[in-house]
């Protein structure tokens, strides 16, 4: 199938969802594939906005790894803030917490959830963060620019959050990093990718709007961003056995959530055959729910991240939090840019495609020196992901006083 004929299905899908959104359930699910459709128990309720408070923040719609849910806490610890994380659910949901979720099929094309939607936001909240630049009201708007219009003439102050491929420009990655995905890659995915974030980048010029990034590398991507640190609950992943004991083989997992861009297949091949000498045990890690991902972090030794996009996730943070020695690939600009926002650098072993066997190997061999950088993890996880930072960020978006 040629790339603009999927073009142009895709437009029509979209154009069949805001049609249905345009009338009441019962008639407009007749304009979408029976696939698509939904039983009406299937609609909940609009969001709630949180009580008490002067300052009401939603985050929506993506709660990308639990995110969206933790910033609202993070928010929280601001005097007279309530915060409020919304997010779809699809088949491929891992289950991470939010405050309030709704069916893909319903927030795609139910008209009667986005009307009802919309007034509860208008009405219960002041402040809105939109996760990636993505609707938060399905199809009720055709693009972020109205969107954003609509909320700010009902009094909402807007900003955006940046969580990676969403503002990441493929072809100045390309130019960065050796390593990058966007080197390797299917010329027409790269091409397509390239013109979504284009668009993106058209509609973040046009609203204006403050625009904050989950990780500093995309920084570079819009300059005049804000570094908004991604939050981890500290005590959710503590562990009470050190990694790297002596007397065992050193149990290594991989947990790419994408593993096209994570640089997985340069590395696996070297991993896998250093596990089949006997020197470490592997596994690669995948669909595991997050309420079981923290045991499966503490039965680790070290927890290799990415090794293409030069920067450090939550997967990483949550190792961190648990004592294990995360190794990866991290440009100078994330590593210098945490030092000087917190006076700490990430203790993320170094390594690429080129260097993870000998880096591996070396491991092993100095397990003492490598567990002191494995126990640093959790201070470092603390002092910089653990809220409080997040906090600060968002206060002169939220404008309130910072007493974190």
């Amino acid at each position: 199938m040629s790339a603009g004929f999927e073009a142009l299905r895709t437009k029509a899908r979209l154009a069949r969802r805001y049609a249905a959104t345009r009338l009441p359930d019962a008639v407009g699910q007749h304009l979408i594939p029976r696939a698509e459709r939904y039983t009406p128990a299937a609609v909940p309720p609009p969001v709630s906005s949180p009580t008490g408070a002067e300052t009401r923040l939603l985050i929506a719609p993506a709660n990308v790894a639990g995110q969206g849910y933790a910033w609202a806490r993070a928010a929280e610890r601001l005097p007279g803030v309530g915060g409020v994380s919304m997010q779809y659910r699809d088949d491929v949901d891992l289950g991470f917490p939010s405050d309030y979720a709704v069916p893909f099929a319903v927030f795609a094309t139910s008209g009667d959830w986005a009307r009802r939607q919309k007034t509860a936001v208008a009405h219960g909240f002041t402040h809105v963060l939109v996760e990636s630049s993505r609707p938060i009201f399905g199809s009720a708007f055709r693009g972020l620019e109205r969107e954003v219009r609509w909320m700010r003439s009902n009094g909402l102050s807007v900003g955006v959050v940046g969580h990676g491929s969403d503002l990441r420009i493929p072809s100045r990655h390309a130019t960065l990093d050796e390593w990058s995905p966007f080197r390797r890659s299917d010329e027409e995915w790269v091409r397509r990718l390239e013109s979504k974030v284009a668009g993106v980048h058209a509609a973040l010029r046009s609203i204006d709007a403050p625009v904050f990034v989950s990780t500093p590398d995309l920084l570079l991507d819009w300059p005049s961003s804000v570094w908004l640190p991604l939050v981890v609950d500290q005590a959710r992943w503590h562990a009470e056995e050190p990694a790297l004991a002596d007397g065992r083989r050193p149990r290594v997992i991989h947990a790419p959530t994408n593993a096209l861009v994570k640089g997985t297949a340069a590395i696996e091949p070297i991993v896998e055959d250093l596990a089949a000498t006997g020197l470490i045990e592997y596994e690669r890690v995948s669909g595991v729910p997050a309420e079981r991902m923290p045991d499966v972090v503490r039965s680790s030794d070290i927890v290799l991240e990415q090794f293409a996009l030069g920067m450090y996730s939550a997967t990483a943070i949550e190792a961190m939090a648990a004592g294990r020695l995360v190794v990866g690939h991290v440009h100078d600009q994330v590593r210098n840019h945490v030092e000087s926002m917190t006076g700490m650098r990430p203790p993320v072993v170094e390594a690429t495609p080129a260097t993870i066997r000998d880096v591996i190997v070396d491991i092993c061999a100095r397990r003492e020196e490598y567990r002191s950088i494995a126990a640093s993890g959790p201070r470092f996880a603390a002092a910089v992901h653990d809220g409080r930072l997040s906090a600060r960020v968002l206060a002169p978006f939220l404008e309130v006083e910072d007493e974190v």
